[in-house]
Formats: C-alpha cells, sequence, structure tokens
C-alpha cells in the first residue's frame, strides 16, 4: 500500500515539474526578451519548432507559402534550430551586396565541424574559407582547369570508364553529350 502511494506520488511530482517546465518555456517565448526575436513567423512548438507546419518533402512550396502570409524576411524553427529565410530575388540581392558580412557565413554541421576540424572548402567560413578557395583555384587553374585541352582528356577518361563498367557487367545509364556539355560549362568557369 505504502509504495503504491509512493510510486503515484513520485509519478505525480514528475508530471508537475514537467508541466512547470513548459508553462515557464511558454511564458518566457512570450513574454521574454523583445530584442531576441527577430523576423515574424509562425509560431513554434516546444522542441519540434515548425516541423510540423511545413512540408518536409516539399519545403520549397511550403516556404514560399509561408512567405506570402510573413512577408520576404521570416524565420521558422526547424527543432531547437533557428532558421531565417530570405524569399525572393530582390531580397537575396540586397541581403548578399549589401549586408555579406551578415550572411557571408554558413551554418556548420558540428559532426562535419567534427570531420574536419575546420578545414577545407566546403565546411569552413571566413578568412579560412577565402584562402582554401584560393589556393584550390589557382591549383586547378595550374592543372588546367578551364582549357579545351583539360575537356578533352576528361572526355577521354570517360570513355574508359564507360568501358571498364560495360566490361564488369554494369548498365550505364548516361550518355557523353549531357556530360560533355557540363564539363564545357564548368571549365569555362
Amino acid at each position: 500500500m505504502f509504495e503504491d502511494c509512493l510510486q503515484f506520488s513520485t509519478t505525480a511530482s514528475l508530471l508537475g515539474i514537467i508541466i512547470t517546465l513548459l508553462v515557464f518555456h511558454h511564458l518566457y517565448s512570450v513574454f521574454g526578451s523583445q530584442e531576441k526575436r527577430g523576423p515574424p513567423g509562425p509560431r513554434p512548438l516546444p522542441l519540434l519548432g515548425n516541423l510540423l507546419q511545413v512540408d518536409l518533402k516539399r519545403l520549397d512550396k511550403s516556404l514560399f507559402d509561408l512567405s506570402e502570409k510573413y512577408g520576404s524576411v521570416f524565420m521558422v524553427h526547424f527543432g531547437p534550430k533557428k532558421v531565417v529565410v530570405l524569399a525572393g530575388y530582390r531580397t537575396v540581392k540586397q541581403a548578399l551586396l549589401n549586408h555579406a558580412v551578415e550572411f557571408g557565413n554558413r551554418e556548420v554541421t558540428p559532426i562535419f565541424y567534427d570531420f574536419t576540424k575546420g578545414n577545407g572548402i566546403l565546411f569552413t567560413n571566413g578568412d579560412t574559407w577565402k584562402e582554401m578557395r584560393r589556393f584550390a583555384l589557382a591549383t586547378l587553374k595550374d592543372f588546367g582547369m578551364g582549357k579545351k585541352i583539360s575537356e578533352d582528356k576528361i572526355i577521354e577518361e570517360c570513355h574508359y570508364l564507360i568501358k571498364e563498367f560495360e566490361a564488369h557487367g554494369a548498365f550505364v545509364g548516361f550518355t557523353l553529350a549531357p556530360l560533355s556539355q557540363q564539363l564545357c560549362a564548368v571549365s569555362r568557369q
């Protein structure tokens, strides 16, 4: 009898603590600091954010629909992560041209940061990224990037690769015509 009463009081107190924490979280989000709010956007749920309000399979359409309601700059929450969305050509152009420093950095996922230790071109920001990009472009130009000769060599190597795939019975579901057009576009940039 005493154990049942003790178990009930433990469960009730745990439930009371959870409800109290949720009420404090809600009150803080409603009456908390106004300067932390940021752009307008849909009201997020605790822990889930706006994940239930957007279609993750058609995220572009969902964000476009939200931009019609909240304007060209709004904020959504993907879980506990706040994301500012810029919708429309003019808004993105203005942000990248007039506020390049603020919008220039990208969010680096912690697992990629642990893997790369802050180095590389894809998962870095700031001066490190600029230095790595400058080095990579200079090195690729030294190897012939952007020249017609490198394009021909790449297409030739692709032919050999396709023959190897076919020799091992692998299905090759593409032709070299679109590939060569893409290589031309890459090599001329």
